[in-house]
């Protein structure tokens, strides 16, 4: 069996994002809502649809927006996860609040990458709301999201320092 050696692939690309401005908090927090509301706009229809057409229920559709909602989670996955993948990093979220995901390892970031920061989102919630917090103390201003997919938060509105 051939022996495995230790590659630090990403030592470029963490020098080449050297002095790029990290967004503020209030940025990033803009963005999570924005994107919020979107997901809900999204999944309202879908989920009205399901409700009515599929399962036949008359009257008061019991619709709710719920973070333990397979459909709810469903929506948040894909809308986050495909639309950081497919636009490199802006949502519609964080381009209201001007802010972009930038890779750690790459030019473009990836659809793995995408789908472990939306998982991240989970993993910040699942530690108290902590892993939101740590934007506060770390360097990079990252949070757990951040450090589990790779990649950090820029203010596009700003140039390199």
């Amino acid at each position: 069996m051939a022996q495995r050696y230790f590659h630090a692939h990403e030592t470029a690309r963490v020098d080449q994002l050297d002095g790029v401005p990290l967004a503020a908090f209030w940025q990033r927090l803009l963005g999570y809502f924005v994107d919020l509301i979107v997901a809900v706009v999204i999944w309202a229809p879908f989920e009205f649809a399901w409700r009515h057409y599929v399962l036949h229920e008359q009257g008061h559709l019991d619709m709710k927006w719920d973070f333990h909602e397979k459909g709810n989670l469903v929506v948040m996955v894909l809308y986050w996860g495909l639309v950081n993948y497919f636009a490199n990093g802006r949502t519609v979220g964080k381009w209201v609040a001007r802010t972009r995901v930038v890779s750690l390892t790459g030019e473009r970031i990836g659809l793995w990458q995408s789908m472990e920061r939306v998982l991240g989102y989970g993993a910040a919630i699942l530690e108290g709301g902590l892993g939101f917090v740590q934007f506060f103390w770390d360097r990079n201003r990252q949070c757990a999201q951040d450090r589990l997919a790779e990649t950090i938060v820029v203010d596009v509105r700003k140039k390199r320092g």
